[in-house]
């Protein structure tokens, strides 16, 4: 699901795409395998720089990493988002409000799966190893 934090995301980037949802050939967007379908919230826009880092050398085997790991995933997660949050800043001068941030809902604990008539073999595996699902 779009709206879930989980590590679905990490195994569809992977998938070979096939079509753009909406029009086609927009800036920083990728194929994707789920571009088609009706109803609400149907297809699926991937991101260029997903793609890219999904599939480059330097990066391929820890993004291949998260699928099914939604601890290492989310731990990986807080620690870039702390970073990125202060960058040209100084945190020194902050007045601190985090008593107003809400808890996190909890993970789903579903394991990433392939979408309808997807499988390994849709899969562009960039790392040396990609993980096993169970």
């Amino acid at each position: 699901m779009p709206f879930t934090f989980d590590t679905q995301v990490f195994l569809e980037v992977l998938i070979k795409g096939t079509g753009f949802p909406g029009t086609p050939k927009n800036t920083s967007e990728a194929l994707t395998p789920l571009p088609w379908g009706s109803g609400v919230n149907v297809g699926e826009m991937h991101l260029q720089s997903n793609f890219l880092i999904a599939r480059d050398p330097h990066t391929a085997c820890t993004w291949q990493g998260f699928i099914n790991e939604q601890e290492k995933m989310s731990n990986a997660f807080k620690d870039v988002i702390a970073k990125l949050a202060v960058i040209g800043q100084n945190p020194y001068k902050w007045v601190d409000c985090s008593e107003v941030i809400i808890d996190p809902m909890p993970a789903s604990g579903n394991p990433a799966i392939f979408p309808a008539t997807q499988t390994q073999t849709d899969v562009e595996v960039a790392a040396m190893q990609f993980p096993s699902r169970p």
